[in-house]
């Protein structure tokens, strides 16, 4: 995933988030009316990572740089 970040699948990065993050509650029930599957994270501030399935059952490259950033910034 670090070495190439536009040929990422969208259930792979949603497999990494599931391991590292904890999915917020309204996101892990049935996404009803929204694409996104939002992820809490353990410090203050923003507290999540979003994410959103783009064309072709692909990750979109930007929120695998921010997943790839969270995740660097855990303890």
């Amino acid at each position: 995933m670090r070495a190439s970040r536009t040929n990422v699948r969208f259930s792979e990065l949603q497999l990494v988030c599931d391991f590292y993050f904890e999915r917020q509650e309204s996101a892990g029930k049935k996404r009803r009316g929204t694409s996104h599957i939002v992820y809490k994270t353990p410090w203050q501030g923003d507290p999540r990572v979003n994410i959103q399935e783009g064309h072709n059952g692909k990750a979109k490259p930007f929120q695998i740089r921010q997943v790839l950033a969270a995740i660097d910034r855990l303890p």
